[in-house]
């Protein structure tokens, strides 16, 4: 069997297209557009239109397109790099498929900026990422063209396994789900269960695995090693294509001979690139490498690969960043990137510090005395912080990939050995480890320090990326402590105590950003503050990044004549004993919380408080849905969680008490 499915596969994007035919029967009509005319996209309304383009009209085109992404991204921020090389490929597929019958699904969505512009929302584009504009990744609500929502890693291929069922069971045997993955999302193994049942059904179904060598870090592992050899046949393809040329040119023997060789490519390959392609052994057809920046051979695989109608994998290499010279430079950076200038491809803002900058200083320090702590990452080096130790105790460093899962059960299986693992993630990304994190972390009793970045809301990336569940899910994990301190050295002080004192699962929550502190930071602790003046019934509670605007409201109620008493956690789970007690004192006692409002410590709290009898009156202020892209200030205003938010609370707190 395995013979067979070579023999379909196929060297390059041009034999494929003559020995299937489709490249041949392809027309385009051409539109009567001067070729040196710009501004090609305002004359794109959708795109169908993009097929009526000639190929040095299509040239022209993706410069306009790149010119815009630079152009917008400077003024939005966003992701750069990555859509900078999918330019050629976006507009190969929609030239050559027919969206939104066809389905497109874009895995992680980050890429999908091209694919906006053409599918009706160049008008908008400018609004991308911002309050009230488009997102930043693709959106049913907002697009027919868009088919599925997408923020997060490696599902792709899973959903358009399941779109391209669905197709089937509807009778379409025309159309085709399209999954475009990069070769980030092929460290993480959902990739590989939707390989593995993708493979064995016989529908309309396209892999594209943009293969640019990046994630957001550079790739890392044995899949990163084989696809860099699978890059290197390309070598052996432009040699074979130039062979075929001169015999196709030779009288008589010529063309037989040429013949023979496609015949036998699949031997040829075997013997030169030592394997057959790990695709072809999930039961894919493979086709490729290509160059993804070569509109031609973009078109003529895409056409070939519609031809099979059958699962197809084509193997795409672009450059990460094309057509800018800082993104090329350094695609890590731009990769996301705030908003930035065009001529020297500076951030207009550069943060000095932030909390995950200050996070992985501050375990360098540790791990200088320490030779048991080891530090944890999921392709998030630079983001989380975590680069710093990479440098200074590489042999103590680990990136597995995006591989959330795999990360929190390789940091179990550390720590079962004598280590200290610390494992610094995305909030939104550490959802995917929820199971691993309850079997092999908490029955066990191992003792894993888990740094949860980007906690709470996070802006302009909008609902896929909030940090605002794992609160809830990390309070039902036995054994379990987490903190959320308010400002750095809190957070150095919870660091120390997690890998110290805490046993078992050990979690410190903190914000996107930089500390913005107003309150008195001489009495620091990891459990409780409890800031109390003249006589009040009413306690506000908070923990985290709120806090400090709990604090600023509270000075202006106070200049008002009006006070009230703060509480301030630092380990907000499991509650201190002392904070029950605090509470069960006061007549009106309002929680604010940067977490879901289901599931969250204020909920905790509460049930606390009726089991103790609480008389008082209780309230909590919390999100309770999902948030669209913003600024964070305004999302915080949203939630009632700024200080205008809290500050107004406060006024209608004290109407009703005094009434």
């Amino acid at each position: 069997m395995k013979n067979n499915r070579r023999s379909e596969s196929c060297g390059t994007a041009a034999e494929c297209a003559a020995g299937k035919g489709a490249a041949e029967n392809k027309t385009m009509e051409y539109m009567k557009i001067s070729e040196t005319e710009e501004h090609l996209l305002e004359r794109l309304h959708s795109p169908d239109d993009l097929k009526a383009l000639s190929p040095e009209q299509c040239t022209a085109l993706c410069a306009e397109i790149r010119s815009l992404l630079i152009e917008t991204v400077s003024k939005t921020g966003g992701h750069l790099a990555s859509n900078l090389g999918s330019v050629e490929l976006t507009v190969a597929m929609h030239r050559v498929f027919d969206s939104p019958e066809d389905k497109f699904v874009w895995d992680v969505g980050h890429q999908c900026y091209t694919h906006k512009i053409l599918t009706g929302r160049l008008e908008r584009f400018s609004t991308l990422r911002q309050e009230n504009g488009i997102s930043g990744f693709p959106k049913p609500n907002e697009s027919e063209h868009d088919s599925f929502i997408s923020g997060h890693s490696s599902t792709a291929i899973s959903v358009a396994c399941g779109i391209a069922e669905g197709m089937r069971l509807h009778g379409d045997k025309e159309h085709f789900a399209v999954a475009v993955v990069g070769d980030g999302a092929m460290t993480g193994g959902l990739s590989y269960e939707g390989l593995n049942n993708a493979g064995k059904s016989r529908n309309n179904l396209i892999v594209i695995l943009n293969d640019n060598e990046m994630s957001i870090s550079k790739n890392v592992g044995a899949l990163a090693r084989y696809l860099s050899s699978m890059r290197s046949s390309e070598g052996y393809v432009r040699t074979k294509k130039a062979v075929e040329r001169r015999l196709n040119r030779t009288a008589v023997i010529g063309p037989s001979v040429a013949k023979v060789i496609k015949n036998s490519k699949s031997v040829v390959r075997d013997v030169l690139l030592q394997s057959a392609t790990i695709f072809e052994d999930f039961g894919f057809v493979y086709l490729g490498p290509v160059d993804g920046h070569n509109l031609v051979e973009l078109e003529e695989v895409l056409l070939a690969a519609k031809e099979y109608h059958r699962p197809v994998f084509i193997h795409v290499h672009t450059v990460k960043g094309k057509g800018y010279a800082p993104a090329e430079a350094k695609p890590s950076e731009y990769h996301g990137i705030s908003k930035f200038d065009i001529e020297t491809g500076n951030p207009e803002v550069s943060a000095a510090d932030s909390y995950s900058e200050m996070f992985g200083k501050e375990l360098v320090q540790l791990a200088k005395h320490d030779p048991r702590i080891c530090a944890v990452t999921a392709a998030m080096g630079g983001g989380t912080g975590l680069h710093h130790f990479a440098r200074e105790f590489p042999n103590r460093y680990y990136d597995v990939g995006i591989a959330e899962q795999h990360a929190v059960t390789f940091s179990a299986a550390l720590a079962s050995m004598g280590e200290l693992p610390v494992f610094a993630v995305y909030s939104s990304f550490l959802q995917r480890a929820y199971d691993q994190l309850m079997h092999d972390v908490a029955i066990g009793g191992m003792h894993v320090v888990l740094g949860i970045d980007r906690a709470g809301v996070v802006g302009e990336d909008g609902e896929t990326h909030h940090g605002l569940y794992d609160v809830s899910f990390l309070c039902t994990v036995p054994n379990t402590v987490i903190y959320a301190p308010a400002c750095y050295e809190e957070m150095r002080l919870c660091l120390r105590r997690a890998l110290y004192r805490d046993k078992g699962l050990a979690c410190i929550r903190y914000p996107r950003g930089s500390e913005k502190v107003s309150f008195d930071k001489t009495a620091l602790n990891t459990e409780y503050t409890h800031v109390s003046g003249r006589k009040t019934d009413t306690l506000y509670i908070s923990y985290g990044r709120v806090y400090d605007h709990l604090y600023r409201a509270s000075r202006r109620m106070a200049e008002e004549g009006v006070f009230c008493d703060l509480l301030k956690l630092t380990r907000i789970f499991p509650l201190a004993e002392g904070v029950v007690e605090i509470a069960m004192s006061y007549a009106r006692v309002v929680f604010l919380e940067e977490a879901y409002y289901y599931g969250g410590i204020s909920q905790l709290l509460g049930d606390l408080l009726l089991e103790r009898g609480f008389r008082g009156t209780y309230r909590r202020v919390a999100p309770k849905a999902y948030l669209p892209q913003a600024s964070t200030d305004s999302q915080m205003e949203t939630m009632g969680l700024s200080e205008h938010a809290i500050y107004q609370d406060m006024q209608q707190e004290a109407k009703h008490g005094k009434a």
